[in-house]
């Protein structure tokens, strides 16, 4: 456990929480993935792929974390886990704040050509997801990095003109 904590640059025993948090999630999408492939094909196949997913997801996403500890200015290592429980959680949200919105809107598959239905809804979730990627930041902490991610990312659209 020491040497987790010293290469995770933990301090304090709170944020454990986080790597703690991060695994569960690595857990439950290999388990989500599996079920979606292999439902039929019994319990033991998909508790086999669970875990062959969790390894790979976990070694992927160990590689990702090598690969932008250069790029991203961040005080501690475990602090990358918490900035990506941040998308993660605002990937998600922001497809179940798009949905209700897209239908009081009374945008439907049926009443739009399917590929204008589905240009609108990833618009609406990419709206969305600026302002919770921002709100989410706030509530785990990262409110800085994630106002300068966000900065970065509305110049890329071209609108700097809304940050000055």
């Amino acid at each position: 456990m020491k040497k987790f904590k010293e290469h995770w640059e933990i301090q304090q025993n709170w944020q454990l929480l986080f790597p703690i948090i991060g695994l569960i999630g690595l857990v439950y999408s290999a388990y989500k993935l599996s079920l979606a492939l292999f439902q039929n094909f019994g319990t033991v196949i998909v508790v086999v792929f669970s875990v062959l997913f969790f390894i790979s997801l976990l070694a992927f996403t160990l590689k990702l974390f090598r690969l932008l500890e250069k790029r991203w200015v961040l005080q501690y290592r475990w602090e990358m886990i918490r900035v990506f429980l941040v998308f993660a959680v605002t990937g998600s949200s922001s497809l179940y704040v798009g949905k209700p919105i897209i239908m009081l809107l009374g945008i439907t598959k049926e009443n739009l050509n399917p590929i204008l239905y589905w240009v609108l809804f990833i618009i609406i979730g990419l709206i969305f997801y600026q302002i919770l990627l921002v709100t989410f930041g706030w509530i785990f902490g990262q409110f800085q990095f994630f106002w300068e991610f966000e900065k970065k990312m509305l110049r890329r659209f071209g609108l700097k003109r809304f940050l000055d």
